[in-house]
């Protein structure tokens, strides 16, 4: 039997958990990933399109760190899920500046850090090969 000290039942109050994932899941609908664009789509450009659905919040073109040049995609936030899915209707497949646009939902950012796939997370790989397994790093002389 449970005392009453321990934890409450989840089913006695199970708005509380909904409520938070729903706020979430809005808040990623208004987020809008605009890929295929033409290396010369300035951010106003952009804007000006995007702004005959709805309301932008927020926009940026992704740009290469070290050149400046775009990457060729980007993202728009919109003001209101229903602005965000008119744009997805009337924008995707679109052409802008001579090129079709790719417009969809954007997804959650991926998490960093963790395993890079690369051969620093493989155990006994790096340095020269010794046989099976790898090797390197051990002793020279």
């Amino acid at each position: 039997m449970r005392g009453a000290s321990e934890e409450p039942d989840a089913s006695a109050n199970p708005v509380w958990k909904d409520e938070n994932k729903n706020r979430k899941e809005q808040e990623m609908n208004k987020k809008l990933y605009i890929g295929n664009l033409a290396s010369g789509v300035t951010e106003q450009e952009l804007k000006d399109n995007f702004a005959t659905v709805g309301n932008v919040i927020s926009l940026a073109i992704i740009k290469d760190k070290f050149t400046g040049i775009s990457k060729g995609f980007g993202f728009v936030e919109m003001e209101t899920e229903e602005a965000a899915k008119e744009a997805i209707t009337q924008f995707n497949g679109g052409e802008l500046q001579g090129k079709v646009i790719v417009v969809n939902e954007a997804r959650p950012p991926r998490t960093q850090g963790g395993s890079r796939g690369d051969s620093r997370s493989r155990p006994g790989a790096g340095g020269f090969r010794k046989g099976p397994g790898g090797g390197g790093g051990g002793r020279r002389y």
